[in-house]
């Protein structure tokens, strides 16, 4: 959430651009001797980082002007149609993405030292969102994992063990419960902690979610209980149990909890465990700068072989084709695939760094993830897989506050089907 939609960072200052275009002049732009180019950033926490790391650059050489744009959102597509992107982007990489991807609106990386660096293993994430023929549209270059978030004291003071299968897991809560111990801190009055954390980790620790989708997209407008994929048949036993956790082992008000209530509450160590990522963590240091925490995939399964932890990928690169500097961009690009520049971002921001060469130490607080992530355990949550026009989000937070789990998953079969006729 924290991260802005890939769609709308891609023209962050399009009104500047168009009042004067940094990236219009050649070399000798601006009286500087350098060729310009706009870099359009959308994750508002690393502005600080990323700006030292276009000064760093900008000082390194004497042919490019790189033009830092962090001013905001702006629609797309107005963008393009008015032949202003930005020259180079790092952004959110999802739905909103596939559009741009598949219309042929970025240019191929496929030849960059870059991309001959990249983990083989991440491509399936990022195909899921669209491909273009004989193109790499776009790297990743941060990936953020996120699962449950422990209390390491609360778990250690009652001699609670990392569970690794569903029935260990009840068995925590049960325990701790039996303490006096809040098992899970929820905040169900933002509908997207619902979605990131409660529903994702609950359907992705049982199900191939990229599976499910590729069935779900092929269907189209047959899809149904008797589908090859459907969400009322498939995602009926993850929803129950997510329920079963959400009925039995929250705070009491739940429902009246918005976000910052959760991460100062947990901060306060008012609850054992937490569905949060990692970006979770600055806000609950800002209390508890000193309480130990750490991390593990939601058992949903009795077979430990089953754990996978969520991933998104938090930034991705692109160079779109109607910029009129390719050239000095994609030689910012190679700069900031250098491996100790990616490396430093990626530790800076608690997130996995997706190049095969990559030397980044994990933070103590994330390392219950890394042999999972490592090893490709990793799956993509269902609430970034499902189009916008869709409102999984308010469904998600429907069923937890007590609307029938197989009428909404019903409504969510008819929603695809729906909109695969209307495209």
């Amino acid at each position: 959430m924290a991260a802005a939609g890939f769609a709308l960072a891609l023209v962050a200052g399009l009104v500047s651009g168009c009042t004067g275009d940094p990236g219009s002049g050649g070399p000798g732009a601006g009286g500087r001797g350098k060729e310009t180019i706009r870099f359009t950033f959308s994750k508002r926490e690393a502005i600080g980082f990323m700006t030292k790391l276009v000064a760093d650059y900008n000082a390194s050489q004497d042919d490019t002007e790189v033009v830092l744009d962090t001013s905001g959102v702006d629609v797309v597509s107005a963008s393009f149609v008015r032949g202003n992107p930005p020259d180079i982007a790092l952004a959110n990489y999802n739905m909103e993405t596939s559009r741009f991807v598949q219309r042929g609106a970025l240019s191929d990386l496929s030849g960059t030292a870059a991309s001959a660096r990249i983990r083989e293993d991440l491509k399936p994430l990022m195909d899921q969102y669209g491909s273009y023929p004989g193109r790499t549209s776009a790297l990743p270059y941060s990936v953020m994992a996120s699962s449950v978030i422990y209390n390491k004291e609360i778990f250690a003071a009652h001699n609670i063990e990392v569970p690794t299968t569903w029935s260990g897991l009840i068995a925590a809560c049960e325990a701790l419960k039996a303490a006096g111990v809040t098992p899970f801190y929820a905040t169900w009055k933002d509908d997207w902690t619902i979605a990131q954390g409660w529903f994702d980790y609950s359907v992705g620790g049982q199900l191939d979610t990229l599976d499910f989708f590729k069935k779900l997209d092929a269907e189209g407008v047959n899809v149904g209980p008797e589908s090859s994929a459907s969400f009322q048949k498939d995602f009926d036993q993850p929803v129950q149990k997510m329920l079963t956790l959400a009925k039995e082992y929250v705070n009491k008000d739940a429902a009246s909890r918005a976000y910052g209530d959760g991460n100062l509450a947990f901060s306060q160590g008012k609850a054992a465990m937490y569905l949060q990522g990692p970006w979770a963590f600055s806000e609950i240091a800002k209390t508890a700068p000193d309480v130990k925490l750490g991390t593990f995939p939601l058992p949903m399964t009795e077979n430990p072989e089953d754990l996978r932890v969520r991933v998104n990928v938090d930034l991705a690169a692109c160079i779109p084709e109607a910029s009129k500097h390719k050239d000095a961009a994609r030689d910012f690009l190679e700069y900031l695939y250098q491996p100790e520049v990616i490396d430093a971002y990626n530790k800076s921001q608690l997130g996995f760094t997706p190049t095969k060469d990559s030397e980044n130490t994990p933070d103590p607080r994330i390392e219950g993830m890394v042999e999972y992530y490592n090893d490709g355990k990793v799956y993509q949550g269902p609430s970034v897989l499902v189009p916008r026009t869709i409102p999984i989000m308010n469904y998600t937070q429907a069923i937890v506050f007590g609307a029938s789990p197989a009428a909404t998953l019903r409504t969510l079969d008819a929603d695809w089907a729906r909109l695969a006729f209307r495209q």
